[in-house]
């Protein structure tokens, strides 16, 4: 499954760079039995299986070192009741220099390896996956795209969904003029083509905040909330600096 996309395009220029690198194991070589059982019946009944403490707390040892040790780094299991993973966390993940990802199967992990391992849970969202490999991909994905010489134009991460706390704004480009399938004639927006960088840039803010405000009420009431704050600390500001009445 790895490095799977992540083996293509930039991310897989700069695997093979050394920009990043990654280690895969295997969780069943770490069994006890002849069967390479990793899994077990649940205490308390119900259906599915759940991961013995034993066998992960032997491949987690193995691939990061034991709880505590110096340079360890993160530890994350993918999981849907973790925190759910948003740009911040990846901005955090890409400055950490080592990352282990546990992925689980079944029903899930015993809970004593995880407090055991003071293992971090992440989500990528209110949904359920067979396994945390496709989640680990996400994850890794949006993390190596941040590293020092993935991308190709570095000012290209500054502008990004999330980056500033709000979706992207609307793309185009050539031709100008596109007639679609059914003959309606579509423009290019005339102030992309009117060359003034502030006008522009002020348009791409103005459509990103109403995008946001539209579709991701959440993330528009913590932006309207910070931005608020960011107003009054400069107004705080401002009337500090004002000379006395003589």
């Amino acid at each position: 499954m790895f490095p799977g996309t992540l083996g293509h395009s930039l991310a897989g220029k700069a695997l093979e760079n050394g920009v990043w690198a990654l280690e895969t194991v295997d969780i069943r070589a770490f069994a006890r039995d002849k069967h390479r059982s990793v899994d077990d019946t649940p205490f308390g009944g119900g259906a599915g299986m759940v991961m013995r403490p034993d066998v992960l707390d032997a491949a987690l040892t193995a691939a990061c070192g034991p709880p505590g040790r110096e340079g360890r780094g993160r530890v994350i299991y993918l999981s849907p009741r973790g925190r759910v993973l948003d740009q911040e966390l990846v901005r955090e993940l890409a400055a950490t220099p080592v990352v282990t990802l546990l992925c689980g199967r079944y029903e899930g992990v015993d809970e004593r390896v995880l407090e055991a391992h003071a293992v971090e849970e992440v989500s990528l969202g209110d949904f359920v996956l067979s396994g945390g490999e496709p989640a680990a991909l996400c994850l890794m994905d949006a993390v190596v795209r941040l590293l020092p010489g993935v991308m190709g134009n570095v000012e290209t991460a500054g502008e990004e969904s999330f980056e500033r706390g709000l979706l992207e704004y609307p793309h185009y480009t050539r031709p100008a003029v596109w007639t679609d399938g059914q003959g309606v004639e579509r423009r290019v927006p005339d102030v992309l083509l009117s060359g003034h960088h502030g006008k522009v840039h002020a348009w791409r803010l103005a459509e990103a905040e109403r995008i946001t405000a539209g579709r991701r009420p959440d993330l528009w009431s913590r932006y309207a909330e910070r931005r608020r704050a960011e107003d009054e600390a400069t107004g705080r500001a401002r009337r500090g600096r004002r000379k006395p009445m003589e």
